[in-house]
This record gives structure tokens, C-alpha cells and sequence, in this order.
């Protein structure tokens, strides 16, 4: 197979000098890639291990949550469980910021999820039942995992994107672009020479010819 080398090009000492300063910033520019996409794969995997399990510690405290407001209404029927979900008080505040992972910019969630007693929550403990606290402390437990899950998700679907792209750009750079730069960089090289090689014969052709015409 045929080394690929960069199409119309002018074999010049101009042209080889400009592909030589390409070439070099084609090989700078791969090694920072390649810093870039390691440094993103190992904080890709440094957030993935905050992630483990987080998806089945929501889902079962969800799963509990939902156990004990079944259980509040069946003790003290839908009505009432619908007046005291009406009187609670929003506790929730939620400020989303950001950072940069190596260029990529992720969510950074700020919240506060606080952990009220039944007054703080607005309704009354006398005609409600104990089943619905637990259902009402184990929401909001799994709001706040939910937030941070959420900000950890996105974080690694973002992460993923680059590191992808990254890869993208780091595989041409290393079997496309900088090789086909070295073949032409060659290739110029070897004309070069053969026209040196040619310019020398000639030169010495001419010398001859004058030599014998002086004769």
C-alpha cells in the first residue's frame, strides 16, 4: 500500500520548512490530547464510583418512601393524607452553578434539603399518622440523593461525550494527519535531492562544454 502524502504539493525548500512546523505542532498537539483524555477518563472513573449503587439506594428508599404513604393512607384515608401533603411547606432550595473538568463544563448543584420535625413540616401530629412522618422524612432524604445523582449523571454523560471526541481527535492526529505530514515532509526531501542530484550533473555538464569550447 502506498504511503499517503498531502495532495498538491510543491516540492520547495519553502513548502518543506512550513510542513516541518507543522508537523511539530501535529506532535505537540497529540501529546496534549492524550494528557486531556487520560486526565478525563480518570475523573471519569473517579465520579463513576460515586455513582455505583446511588441508583439503587434511591430507588429503594423510594420504594420505602412509598410503602409508608400507602401504609398513612390506608390509616387515615386519601382525604386527609391530601390535606397534609397541601400544608407542607416547601424546604428546597436549589442553586445551580458549574466547574471545568479539563475544558468541559459540568453542573455543580447546590442545595439544601433540611430535615424538619412534623410542626416544621405545617401540618398538625394529632390527626395524622406516624406511617406518614416516615413517608415524609424518607422524600425528602430522596430528593436530596436524587439532586446529587442528577449532577453526577450529567457530569459523566458530559465527560463521556469528550472523552469520545477527544479520542476522535487524538486517533486521527496519530494515524492520519501526522503520518501523512511525515510522508510528504519525505517525500519533498527525496525531490529536493534528485533535483540537487540533477542540478549537479547539469552543472557539470556545462563546465565540461565550456571547458572543451576554451579548448
Amino acid at each position: 500500500m502506498a504511503q499517503e502524502i498531502i495532495e498538491d504539493i510543491n516540492p520547495t525548500r519553502m513548502e518543506l520548512l512550513k510542513l516541518k512546523q507543522r508537523e511539530k505542532l501535529a506532535v505537540k498537539g497529540h501529546s496534549l490530547l492524550k494528557e486531556k483524555r487520560n486526565a478525563l477518563i480518570m475523573e471519569f472513573f473517579n465520579i463513576l464510583d460515586r455513582v455505583k449503587g446511588s441508583r439503587e439506594k434511591v430507588a429503594l428508599n423510594l420504594e420505602e418512601a412509598y410503602k409508608d404513604l400507602t401504609a398513612a393512607q390506608i390509616a387515615m384515608g386519601d382525604l386527609a393524607v391530601k390535606k397534609a401533603a397541601m400544608s407542607v411547606k416547601e424546604s428546597i432550595d436549589v442553586d445551580v452553578d458549574s466547574r471545568s473538568v479539563m475544558g468541559v463544563v459540568v453542573p455543580v448543584m447546590d442545595y439544601d434539603v433540611q430535615k424538619r420535625t412534623i410542626v416544621e413540616r405545617g401540618y398538625g401530629f394529632m390527626d395524622t399518622s406516624v406511617r406518614l412522618d416516615d413517608a415524609s422524612r424518607k422524600f425528602e432524604e430522596s430528593i436530596a440523593q436524587i439532586i446529587e445523582l442528577g449532577e453526577i449523571e450529567k457530569t459523566i454523560t458530559l465527560l463521556a461525550v469528550e472523552i469520545e471526541s477527544t479520542k476522535r481527535r487524538v486517533n486521527a492526529l496519530e494515524h492520519i494527519i501526522i503520518p501523512r505530514l511525515q510522508n510528504t515532509v519525505k517525500y519533498i526531501e527525496m525531490r529536493l535531492e534528485e533535483m540537487d542530484r540533477e542540478n549537479f550533473v547539469r552543472l557539470k555538464m556545462i563546465k565540461k562544454t565550456m571547458s572543451e569550447s576554451e579548448a
